[in-house]
């Protein structure tokens, strides 16, 4: 519905959700079904979210396809076949893009269009958002759909405004492509998207000049076409998969091993690991056996299996001995590659340690260390991101008092939430897979399907109950942050600089906000906490004074 006074449009909603990518799709969906007038504004010109804008060389999903997809539809289900078992990047914004045709999304999504602020009006009890269109927006529910990798980290390199030559970021790459044929590339970071791209890069650049700030721990992802009969079988039993990918520890329906890692001689830990970098994948390795995140002792088994593999593949020794990694394996983010190590035997493969020898700046020509200046046409920034709080404080939002987001959370230094769904002082707010849930650390379709559905049953139960004002209670989150902060620190995630924690923004404050006690435990929490009237929340009607 669309108001007029004073010359003012202002359009009312019940709901406005801010991201069109695959959490904001199914939020749109479930309330839109349940009666709710609900809108999507998405700064892009389509859906897509993530997979939209980071269309980079060699993009592709590191979680199998068969669990990357929606399974709150069985239509849905056999409708669409995952062509590999690592699904490349257009693939899954073709499926993105058929979802949202199947069940007429577009309609209620506003392209090209950011939120620039939100506020909590205590008057209205509603929430007012200007955009950057100039429209305004009520709505009684603000949902924050951003996704945790979004917010593109370009980091402020002295003299990047003098480079004569082209430069990109893997997370807002172009629709048209980049041509590297006879050009002298640098890509500048070897995370997850650098890893994915460097190959790729490297079979079309005349010369391709890596600057790697920190090597990792990348395991093979042995990526193959998807055998149509076992898709079919993944089809007949796909009820009990999706259970157990609801009750597992990451999303995926794979258990950790029963014994530690120092439990077995040497001898039958090497196998076991030699079969694992055979499989391939994401979990492999992580879950040989039960300790190798707990235990240092039990972590250094897996950690030199892996760099005796580095060793063996690149063929030239001073090369191979930069791209070994010293720090606790799989506390950064885990990597699965095609091909990485194997580049660094190219001819036109050189790699620089930028921790030996730091960039200074960007001329004119290229990149300039502490060392020498390398002459390139082109550089690719995989930097990665601002990741957790960052694609939040890009939005000014405004809770109760005016205080922002930003200041509450004291610029991430002192994030709170309630189960990373709602956060005190920030009434009829909800964030999908917000700071201090599984997200990033869990199959992100199993944990967004999960905060939808919570969402939505939440205001539906709202709406049942007569209520119009949901809040968390402080004492609530203090307590959630507190058992997040203590699962974490029982593991070695925390005795890592990573994105994880921040590390990789040089003004971000240092802190892990993920909850480490596995997707279904925690939906057990959040069921619990429903089933109990939502627990830890205030409701009240919007006759009513909260009194806070």
């Amino acid at each position: 519905m669309t108001s007029t006074q004073n010359g003012d449009k202002t359009t009312y909603l019940d709901a406005l959700i801010v991201g069109a990518g695959f959490s904001g799709l199914y939020m749109l969906h479930q309330l839109r079904e349940a009666g709710f007038t609900t809108r999507v504004f998405e700064a892009a010109d389509n859906v897509g979210g993530t997979w939209y804008w980071n269309r980079y060389p060699g993009a592709r999903c590191d979680v199998e396809s068969i669990y990357y997809n929606y399974t709150f539809s069985e239509e849905l289900l056999d409708e669409w076949t995952w062509s590999s078992k690592y699904a490349e990047q257009p693939e899954i914004l073709s499926y993105i893009n058929y979802v949202a045709d199947k069940f007429d999304l577009r309609k209620d999504i506003q392209f090209k269009t950011r939120v620039q602020t939100a506020v909590f009006d205590e008057k209205t009890n509603r929430w007012n958002v200007q955009l950057s269109n100039g429209e305004s927006v009520s709505a009684q529910y603000f949902i924050t759909a951003v996704g945790c990798l979004s917010a593109s980290n370009v980091p402020k390199f002295k003299g990047l405004e003098n480079f004569k030559g082209e430069w990109y970021h893997t997370g807002l790459w172009p629709h048209e492509g980049v041509d590297f044929k006879g050009k002298h590339v640098g890509v500048i970071g070897t995370g997850s998207s650098g890893i994915q791209a460097i190959p790729v890069i490297a079979q079309k650049a005349e010369h391709l000049t890596v600057f790697q700030r920190t090597p990792q721990y990348s395991i093979p992802a042995h990526n193959e076409a998807n055998d149509p009969e076992y898709l079919k079988e993944v089809r007949e039993n796909f009820s009990d998969i999706r259970r157990k990918m609801r009750q597992s520890l990451v999303g995926i329906p794979i258990s950790p091993g029963e014994k530690s890692a120092l439990e077995v001689t040497e001898a039958e830990r090497n196998k076991t690991f030699e079969e694992a970098w055979k499989k391939g994948g994401l979990l492999a390795f992580s879950y040989a056996y039960n300790d190798l995140t707990l235990s240092p002792e039990a972590n250094e088994t897996v950690a030199s299996f892996i760099r005796e593999k580095i060793r063996e593949i690149v063929k030239d020794p001073e090369t191979a001995e930069k791209l070994l990694p010293d720090y606790f394996y799989a506390t950064k983010r885990p990597i699965i590659d095609t091909n990485y190590f194997e580049t660094y035997n190219r001819k036109n493969v050189s790699l620089i340690d930028v921790k030996k020898a730091p960039i200074e700046e960007i001329t004119a020509d290229g990149v300039k260390t502490t060392d020498k200046e390398y002459e390139l046409d082109m550089i690719v920034f995989a930097t990665g991101f601002d990741a957790m709080t960052g694609p939040l404080f890009k939005m000014d939002i405004r809770g109760r008092g005016g205080v922002s987001l930003k200041e509450k959370w004291e610029n991430g230094a002192a994030t709170r939430t309630y189960l990373g769904i709602g956060t005190a002082g920030f009434p009829n707010m909800f964030m999908l897979t917000g700071p201090e849930s599984p997200s990033v650390l869990s199959n992100m379709m199993v944990s967004i399907e999960q905060h939808v559905e919570w969402v939505s049953d939440c205001i539906n139960y709202m709406r049942e109950q007569n209520k119009g004002i949901i809040e968390v209670d402080e004492p609530s989150e203090i307590v959630w942050s507190k058992q997040c902060r203590e699962i974490a620190d029982a593991t070695l995630f925390t005795k890592t600089d990573s994105w994880y924690m921040g590390a990789n923004i040089e003004e971000k404050a240092r802190g892990f906000q993920i909850y480490l006690g596995g997707v279904g435990p925690y939906r057990e929490i959040c069921d619990e906490v429903a089933k109990k009237g939502y627990e830890g929340f205030t409701l009240k009607t919007t006759e009513e004074k909260l009194g806070i």
